[in-house]
Formats: C-alpha cells, sequence, structure tokens
C-alpha cells in the first residue's frame, strides 16, 4: 500500500511526520502522524505507542500539544497518532452537526448500522490495517503499546482488553471506560451497533475486563476536576469491575485537573516511561 507523505518536522532529535493513505477498512482517504525518534533505523528497528484521541480530534491534538516528543526521543520510542474517524464528503456524519457522533467521533468500534457500516470501521483500522501500513513503511517493530486520551481512551482500554497478545501494555487519560451506561456512548453505540446491547458491550471496558484471561500493565490517569467526570466517564465503575476479578490497575485521581491536554501535557511523561518499561 503507498503512502503519501504531506508534513515533515525535526523535532527532539526525531522527525514528526504526517501521511495519508487510501484505506481498505474505512474506504476513503485517512491521515496519520507519526513520530520517529532519533534511534530508529532499519537496523535498528523501534517499538510503537499508538495514541487514540478523543472527540472533534484528529491525529494533530496529541502531537502538538502532549509534549511527548522529548520523552519519546530519549526512550527510542516511536507514536503514532491515527485520526479519530473517516472523513470526506461521501463520509455520513450526524445529521444535527452535533459533535459527539460521526465525523470526529468514531468511537473505535466496527459499525453494523447503515449508513455508517460501509466506513465507520475504526476498530479493524487500529488493530489490523494501521500497524500493517506502519510497519511496512518505518524503521519500528512489532512491539507495541497503546494508549488515549477520553473517547481515545475508550478505544485504547477495550482494544487491549480485546487483543492482549497484540500490545505489552495500556494507558489512559479521562477515558469512557462504560460506555453502556453514560449518554455519549449510548448515542454513539446505539447508532454504530443498533440497539443490540450485547454487541455494545463488546467494546464497553468494564464488561471487557471481567472476560480478560492476560493482565495487561494498566495505567490511568482521571482529573478530579473534569467537567465530565460524573456523567460521562465514571472511573470508579471500572475500578469496581476490575476488582471483582483481581485485574490490577493504577488508577490515579489527580487533584484539580480537568479534561484538557494541559492535563494530558502534565503527565504525559509518567505515561510514556510506563509504555517503555514494557516495549523493551
Amino acid at each position: 500500500m503507498s503512502i503519501e507523505n504531506i508534513s515533515s518536522n525535526r523535532s527532539s532529535g526525531g522527525w514528526h511526520k504526517q501521511y495519508t493513505h487510501a484505506s481498505r477498512t474505512v474506504h476513503c482517504d485517512m491521515r496519520f502522524a507519526i513520530f520517529l525518534p532519533p534511534q530508529a533505523s532499519e537496523t535498528n528497528k523501534v517499538p510503537v505507542l499508538y495514541w487514540l484521541s478523543g472527540l472533534t480530534c484528529s491525529d494533530e491534538n496529541f502531537m502538538q500539544k502532549a509534549g511527548a516528543h522529548r520523552i519519546a526521543a530519549e526512550l527510542g520510542i516511536a507514536i503514532v497518532a491515527p485520526d479519530t474517524s473517516p472523513r470526506g464528503e461521501n463520509i455520513p456524519d450526524d445529521p444535527d452537526g452535533a459533535y459527539d457522533f460521526g465525523i470526529g467521533a468514531g468511537f473505535y468500534v466496527n459499525a453494523t448500522e447503515a449508513p455508517w457500516n460501509r466506513y465507520y470501521h475504526m476498530y479493524d483500522y487500529v488493530v489490523k490495517e494501521l500497524p500493517a501500513v506502519i510497519e511496512d513503511h518505518f524503521p519500528v517493530s512489532d512491539i507495541k503499546a497503546i494508549s488515549g486520551h477520553s473517547m481515545g481512551g475508550h478505544g485504547a482500554l477495550s482494544i487491549a482488553l480485546k487483543n492482549s497478545d497484540l500490545y505489552r501494555s495500556v494507558s489512559a487519560f479521562s477515558p469512557i471506560v462504560n460506555p453502556v451506561n453514560v449518554p455519549w456512548g449510548q448515542k454513539a453505540l446505539s447508532n454504530y451497533l443498533g440497539e443490540d446491547k450485547n454487541a455494545w458491550r463488546e467494546y464497553d471496558s468494564c464488561a471487557l475486563i471481567k472476560k480478560a484471561d492476560t493482565h495487561l500493565p494498566m495505567l490511568i490517569d482521571q482529573g478530579d476536576a473534569d467537567q465530565f467526570l460524573h456523567e460521562q466517564l465514571k472511573p470508579e465503575n471500572l475500578l469496581q469491575a476490575a476488582e471483582e476479578v483481581g485485574y490490577p490497575i493504577e488508577l490515579r485521581m489527580q487533584e484539580g485537573y480537568d479534561h484538557s491536554y494541559y492535563f494530558i501535557s502534565s503527565f504525559i511523561e509518567d505515561h510514556v516511561r510506563f509504555h517503555a518499561k514494557h516495549l523493551k
């Protein structure tokens, strides 16, 4: 599969680059960003941290705002950030123009309901197609971890719990951990997957953690001043589910922090170092 470079910037001794490619999974041109640390070469393939962003975001938010390049360069880790949904003139969107569904809000599921089911296969894109593209075109290994924020935190946790053989570790900031029981998740899952809640649970981290047969290292940071904490995020539900089955997770409540990238940039070094321990 061919890819097209659309931007390239020197950063922290490495390179931040954006590419587009024609996706067979979501049937449109997709854009992703990659940070390659200075250690990456054909004779030294580096591990990859995949980052999944939240509602309204693209491949750009994390790369520009999180401040992760310096520590990733120090530790020799590549970072890959895909877009959050298919995009283009033919891509169906929320009919009311809302921010929490449709374009920019793919929720990292494989849609089964029309008209979403032709394009909105972000789960397969993140798990299968994108890593194949990355490993084919860049000096990286197949050793990988996954992380994300908000909707992307939901994506990172649910994908890791369903594919513990593919990832060494998982982390999240302010994740939607129980989408079947919160408004953001109920809207997205009912539209993408229909009304069968058994299908919804296949993407719900609180349900998935109870079925997990492998305990991946898991780190979660949540701000206690997050405006979405009590209605949309509910980290206590994941903590309770994990305790029921003895799944060890580290959930840190951070005093005074909200849902923004100020929060992410304050603790991103902890997360990259956490993953580096497991990517060796």
